[in-house]
């Protein structure tokens, strides 16, 4: 479970800063929307594990391409709902804070981000779901320690007792990680506490 974490955790938050930083900057400016926006419609949509024999064959190590793996299956939804949480603040917002000489860094920082933090962890849920069935996958194929790896294991012994507490144990530790991130949200999104609950 450790070696799992050790693997998850990272890679989950390489994902989430790299898909919000990439998603507040295809919603504020338009020229990374023009560049970036396209290829984001045609990479992301394709499943992380359709990246596994690119993946193992451009790293030099299975745990920095199970790395690699996880962090894109958070970086979608990151990207995209922080993308159209940023695009769908209301122009009367920047329009109070520019007449009251607020900066474009302001107004990204204190404006754009504020408002689109409720999609923001939409995308960080959706994320955590994603780099948990992409974290199984990849310690079955490549990783030689964690819990996917172990189920594996477990399997080709027969040991199937062992195989389902090691689901069990999956199962808890994906829960706790989103009850967490719940109780995150809560704490950051004070007004919408309680609004939806795990």
């Amino acid at each position: 479970m450790l070696r799992s974490l050790w693997l998850l955790l990272p890679a989950t938050l390489i994902g989430a800063a790299v898909g919000f930083v990439t998603g507040v900057a295809i919603g504020w400016s338009r020229a990374a929307g023009y560049w970036v926006h396209p290829l984001l419609r045609v990479v992301g949509p394709v499943p992380a594990v359709a990246w596994i024999p690119i993946a193992f064959f451009v790293f030099p190590t299975s745990h920095s391409a199970s790395t690699f793996l996880i962090a894109l299956a958070t970086f979608f939804p990151v990207a995209v709902l922080t993308y159209s949480g940023v695009a769908a603040v209301s122009s009367a917002y920047y329009d109070v804070a520019r007449t009251m000489g607020a900066s474009p860094w302001f107004l990204i920082r204190r404006v754009a981000v504020p408002a689109a933090l409720p999609s923001v962890f939409v995308g960080l849920f959706m994320g955590l779901g994603a780099s948990f069935s992409v974290l199984v996958v990849a310690e079955m194929l490549g990783v030689k320690a964690g819990l996917g790896w172990y189920m594996q294991w477990a399997q080709g012994w027969a040991a199937y007792a062992n195989m389902y507490a090691a689901l069990i144990v999956m199962a808890l530790m994906c829960s706790t990680l989103i009850a967490l991130l719940f109780h995150l949200r809560d704490r950051v999104l004070v007004w919408q506490r309680g609004l939806v609950r795990w």
